[in-house]
C-alpha cells in the first residue's frame, strides 16, 4: 500500500509540474499561443514578454505554487499515510521536472527558475536568502537574468553541502541544479557570444 501511495505521488508531482499556465493564460484570456512568439518558451519571461507584464507575473506566481503545493501535498502524505519522510524531495524534483519537460505540451516547457526557487522557500529557508541574495547581486552586476538564475541554484548547491544534513537533500539540489542550467544551454551560449539580452530597467 505504500508503495502505491509513494508512486502515486511522484506520478502527481510530475503531472501537476505538467500544467503549461503560460499556454494555459495565453490562450485563454489572450487568445495567443506563448509559443510561437519570444524565446517560444512556456515561462514567466516569455509570458510577460508576450503577454504583458500582468499575465508574465500571472504565470511566475503559478509556476512557484506548483512547487508549494506539490511539498506541502507530499509531507502531507507522508503524515498520513506514514510514508518514507523524505519523499518530498524527489516529489519537488519531479514537478519541476515536469515544468521543463511538460507532459500535456509536447514536453517543452520553462526552465523551471520559479519552481526552483519555490522549492527553497518550503524545504529550508536558508538556501532562498542564499537564492535570492546570489541573484540580486549577480543580476545588478551582469544585467543577465539568465545568468543570475543559474548562479543563483549553483550557491544553493554548493551552500546547502555545509548546512543540509540530509544527504535525498544534497542529491536533489545538485540535480535541480543541473536541469536548470541544463534549460538555459542556449543562454549560455549567447552569454559567450555576447547576444544575451541585458535587463534595461535596472541601472
Amino acid at each position: 500500500m505504500k508503495l502505491l501511495l509513494t508512486t502515486l505521488c511522484l506520478l502527481a508531482s510530475y503531472l501537476y509540474g505538467s500544467i503549461p499556465f503560460a499556454l494555459v493564460i495565453g490562450k485563454v484570456f489572450y487568445n495567443t499561443d506563448v509559443r510561437e512568439s519570444g524565446s517560444h518558451n512556456l515561462g514567466g519571461t516569455n509570458a510577460g514578454r508576450v503577454l504583458g507584464k500582468k499575465a508574465g507575473a500571472a504565470v511566475i506566481a503559478l509556476d512557484a505554487t506548483k512547487c508549494i503545493v506539490t511539498v506541502l501535498f507530499a509531507r502531507f502524505m507522508i503524515h498520513t499515510f506514514q510514508l518514507w519522510p523524505e519523499l518530498f524531495y524527489p516529489c519537488a524534483f519531479l514537478c519541476i521536472f515536469g515544468h521543463c519537460y511538460p507532459c500535456f505540451a509536447q514536453f517543452k516547457g520553462g526552465k523551471g527558475v520559479s519552481s526552483a526557487i519555490a522549492y527553497t522557500l518550503v524545504t529550508n529557508i536558508y538556501s532562498f536568502f542564499i537564492a535570492l541574495a546570489t541573484f540580486l547581486v549577480t543580476l545588478k552586476i551582469s544585467k543577465f537574468v539568465s545568468l543570475s538564475s543559474m548562479l543563483g541554484c549553483i550557491a544553493v548547491c554548493i551552500g546547502m553541502f555545509f548546512v543540509e544534513p540530509s544527504m535525498v537533500a544534497r542529491i536533489t539540489n545538485v540535480c535541480i541544479t543541473v536541469l536548470v542550467i541544463y534549460r538555459h544551454h542556449a543562454n549560455i551560449g549567447r552569454i559567450i557570444h555576447g547576444e544575451e539580452a541585458k535587463v534595461k530597467w535596472l541601472k
